[in-house]
C-alpha cells in the first residue's frame, strides 16, 4: 500500500466572506473587500469568495417599494456601479496578487455604452492578479430585472487555476439545469454560488414567502451531488447602517427587512452534504479545509460529464458570446 502514501495531496483552505457590504459606497466597499482578503490570507486560504453584487450592493428596495418610488436608488446604484477596467477592480486585483489568493467577487458592472446599463457580474481574478474570468448574469431574476440587463455566455465557462477547475454561477443562474451542466461538463471541481442577503417575494405573513436559505441549500446540495464538486457559497448580510438607508427612504422597511428570509453561506462537499455553513447577522470569513481527492470515488457512482452518460443519445451546445450594442464595420 505504499503507492497510496506517494499520491500527491490536493487539500487546502478555501473560504466565503460573509459579510455586508458598506452599502451603495463602491470605494468604501473595495476598502473592505481588501481587507477582507489580508484575513483570508492569515487564514492560510487560497480562494476568497465574496456575495452576489458585493460592490455597492444589492438592490433590495426593488423588492420592497413601488417602481415609481426608486428613482434616486437606482441613480445612486448606478453612480456606484463600476467599469471591468475601472479603479475599484484594480485595486482588488493587486491585493489578489499581493497576497497570493485567488478572488471571486460579484459586482454591479456599468458599461461605456450607455448611463444607465448596468450588469449583474461575477470575476475571478487569479493569485497573479489577473482576471481570468468575467460572467455577466444570464437572466435577472424577478424584481432584479428593473436594475440589470440581461447578460450574456461569454463568462460561462470553468476556468483552470493553480487549485483546480473553477465555475460560478450568480444567485438563481444555480436553478438552471443547463447553466449548470455547462460547468460539469467542462469538468468544475470547485463551484462557486453567490447570494444577497435576503431575497423578499412577499410581504412577510404570506404563509408562502420564499425561503431563500432552504433554496441556497437546495441548489448547492444539488449540483455539488450531481457534479461531484465542492461547492463554495457566499451570501452577504443586512448591517444597521443598510437598514437605515433602506428604511430611512421606504415606509414600513424596517419591519419588511426583519421578517424576510435570509441567506445562508456555506461550503458543501461532493456528497451533496454541508461541510460548513453559517446565517450569522455578523461579518465572519467562513473557512474550510478541502480535499479534492473526495471527488475521486464519487465520480465512481455518477460522472456526468464521463463515463456515466450517453453522449450518443444527448447532446448539449453552449454558443459562447458577449453581447454588443453596435458592430463597426469599415469597408
Amino acid at each position: 500500500m505504499l503507492w497510496r502514501s506517494s499520491l500527491m495531496k490536493n487539500n487546502f483552505i478555501i473560504s466565503a466572506a460573509h459579510c455586508s457590504p458598506v452599502f451603495l459606497d463602491a470605494d468604501k466597499t473595495t476598502s473592505k473587500v481588501i481587507e477582507i482578503i489580508e484575513k483570508a490570507k492569515n487564514q492560510k486560504s487560497k480562494l476568497i469568495v465574496f456575495p452576489e453584487s458585493f460592490i455597492p450592493g444589492f438592490p433590495i428596495w426593488n423588492a420592497i417599494d413601488k417602481p415609481i418610488n426608486n428613482h434616486d436608488f437606482f441613480k445612486k446604484f448606478v453612480q456606484h456601479s463600476i467599469r471591468i477596467d475601472g479603479p475599484q477592480i484594480k485595486k482588488i486585483s493587486e491585493a489578489a496578487k499581493k497576497f497570493s489568493i485567488i478572488v471571486s467577487i460579484g459586482f454591479s458592472e456599468s458599461v461605456p455604452q450607455s448611463v444607465g446599463c448596468l450588469f449583474n457580474s461575477n470575476i475571478i481574478i487569479n493569485e497573479l492578479g489577473e482576471i481570468i474570468n468575467h460572467h455577466r448574469k444570464i437572466v435577472p431574476t424577478f424584481f432584479e430585472k428593473l436594475t440589470w440587463s440581461n447578460g450574456d455566455s461569454h463568462g460561462l465557462k470553468v476556468v483552470n487555476t493553480s487549485i483546480g477547475k473553477l465555475g460560478a454561477l450568480i444567485c438563481g443562474e444555480n436553478t438552471n439545469p443547463l447553466a449548470r451542466y455547462s460547468m460539469i461538463a467542462e469538468g468544475e471541481q470547485i463551484h462557486i454560488s453567490t447570494y444577497p442577503p435576503i431575497w423578499p417575494t412577499h410581504t412577510p405573513n404570506a404563509n408562502d414567502k420564499y425561503d431563500l436559505a432552504a433554496a441556497i441549500k437546495i441548489r448547492a446540495g444539488a449540483h455539488s451531488f450531481e457534479g461531484k464538486v465542492f461547492n463554495i457559497v457566499a451570501a452577504s448580510i443586512l448591517d444597521l447602517n443598510t437598514k437605515k438607508i433602506l428604511a430611512n427612504e421606504i415606509e414600513g422597511a424596517e419591519y419588511i427587512l426583519a421578517n424576510s428570509p435570509k441567506g445562508i453561506s456555506m461550503i458543501v462537499g461532493p456528497d451533496g452534504m454541508p461541510i460548513i455553513e453559517t446565517n450569522s447577522e455578523k461579518d465572519e470569513i467562513l473557512s474550510q479545509e478541502i480535499d479534492l481527492d473526495k471527488c475521486i470515488i464519487a465520480k465512481q457512482f455518477h460522472d456526468l460529464s464521463g463515463y456515466y452518460n450517453r453522449f450518443d443519445i444527448f447532446e448539449f451546445k453552449v454558443n459562447r458570446f458577449r453581447t454588443s450594442p453596435i458592430e463597426i464595420k469599415n469597408k
